[in-house]
């Protein structure tokens, strides 16, 4: 070769390296943003509830396990993965232990919403063990599966936010007792809702989005299109994701589990990530009304669901398009635009079940709750900052992996790892129960 040549391929290395550097700088300086972000929104709302088993006070008292602290603690967990201070665990099992690790429901009223902080303690259970973080949801669902007629209460979930309520706890209980039953009722309580709920299916394939119920199937905005509330169809992308996840921690997944479960939702998250990309605006947000311009205006829940799962289907290399990519670029920093100095978050639509309600929401704008708006949001923050720390070549998350994730590593049902095996002893082995 030339010395000309030598002296171009030189060159052309070093700015490849170059280049590589300056990427790797970038990703992890907005790492840091992501992280400190998160840190200083979460901050502020546990300044303002110092107390994690005060009830929740708004229009009236209810205790704090409702759903929209157990969306919360949902985002918590996210948060403890990417910056693991034991304070978010003190807060977490301080709440927790104050509703004795059970859900609000009773075998008198099952109800979706009052599962969904269960999804929290189970998550627990994951990490350190002990059994008691999994019996109350257990109970609950046992009632609702067996101690009634399944025919019927297979059609609970008529509303599409019960999927993220209640579904994601359902996979975990299939995986933490191997009861493959637990995921054949979410799947066909999933399968209902999605395809016959009162009459007709909420999910319009061919446009990839949901309908919030029965009541509100075919309506339209003042704009003549259809009205696809964008946090609505944020709560079941977010469930999708949540689900699937858990049935990737029962790796391999079985043939008959890719086949009845896996494959179908994935399905139904591929489809709905190609429509929620396609009505992303370009500030990154996207409208209440996903497809109508009739509530034109930032919207930080929906926001942060669909960057939740349009990062954890970049990650898991479900989403490869450029598109993905740039559209969770566009909703971080959306996002990020959200956070007050003091940590506070603007443009958080309160309770609802359509885009309208609450109108308008604005940055100052202080909404009925504020808990399940920082959930929303720290689920979709905490994912960017795990896929940004992969695309900058680091492995693994700042937190140690949680014990009864590690693969061939056996634990006691209180979370010890084990050093001798005894025989017939039952144990835990890659979030699992066996028996010796």
């Amino acid at each position: 070769m030339s010395p000309m040549k030598h002296c171009v391929s030189y060159l052309c290395l070093m700015m490849g390296l170059l280049l590589c550097g300056v990427i790797n700088v970038a990703a992890e300086s907005r790492m840091d943003s992501v992280l400190n972000l998160s840190r200083r929104a979460n901050d502020y709302f546990m300044r303002t509830v110092p107390d994690p088993t005060a009830n929740s006070v708004t229009d009236k008292v209810r205790p704090s396990h409702i759903w929209t602290r157990g969306v919360y603690y949902e985002g918590l967990m996210g948060l403890y993965e990417i910056d693991p201070q034991e304070r978010y665990i003190e807060y977490t099992d301080t709440w927790a232990d104050s509703h004795d690790w059970s859900p609000r429901s009773t075998i008198w009223r099952i109800h979706a919403d009052d599962q969904c902080c269960t999804q929290t303690y189970m998550m627990r259970y994951f990490q350190v063990g002990g059994a008691k973080k999994y019996a109350g949801a257990k109970a609950d669902f046992d009632s609702q599966i067996w101690g009634r007629d399944r025919s019927v209460h297979n059609r609970d979930w008529t509303w599409i936010d019960a999927i993220q309520m209640a579904m994601p706890a359902l996979a975990m209980l299939y995986r933490i007792t191997d009861d493959r039953r637990y995921m054949e009722f979410a799947m066909q309580s999933y399968l209902w809702t999605r395809n016959s709920c009162g009459g007709g299916p909420l999910f319009v394939e061919s446009e990839g989005l949901w309908w919030r119920d029965a009541a509100l199937r075919g309506v339209k905005e003042n704009d003549g299109k259809n009205s696809y509330w964008s946090r609505g169809n944020g709560w079941v992308y977010a469930a999708l994701v949540r689900v699937m996840d858990q049935l990737d921690m029962m790796s391999p997944v079985s043939e008959d589990d890719m086949r009845d479960f896996y494959a179908p939702l994935q399905r139904d998250f591929l489809l709905m990530s190609r429509a929620i990309v396609e009505c992303q605006r370009e500030d990154g947000f996207w409208n209440a009304s996903l497809v109508s311009t009739a509530y034109n205006g930032p919207e930080l829940t929906g926001t942060g669901l669909f960057l939740y799962g349009l990062v954890w289907g970049l990650r898991k290399g479900l989403l490869t398009e450029p598109i993905y990519r740039e559209a969770a670029d566009r909703a971080w920093s959306a996002c990020a635009s959200c956070v007050h100095e003091n940590g506070f978050l603007g443009y958080v639509q309160g309770t609802s079940d359509r885009p309208s309600k609450g109108w308008p929401f604005t940055y100052d704008g202080v909404p009925n709750f504020e808990d399940f708006g920082l959930g929303c949001f720290l689920l979709g923050t905490t994912e960017y900052y795990k896929w940004l720390k992969e695309q900058s070549g680091e492995t693994g998350l700042t937190s140690p992996p949680a014990p009864l994730q590690r693969r061939g590593e056996y634990y006691d049902l209180q979370g010890r790892r084990v050093q001798e095996l005894k025989e017939g002893e039952i144990y835990i082995v890659n979030g699992k129960k066996v028996t010796n």
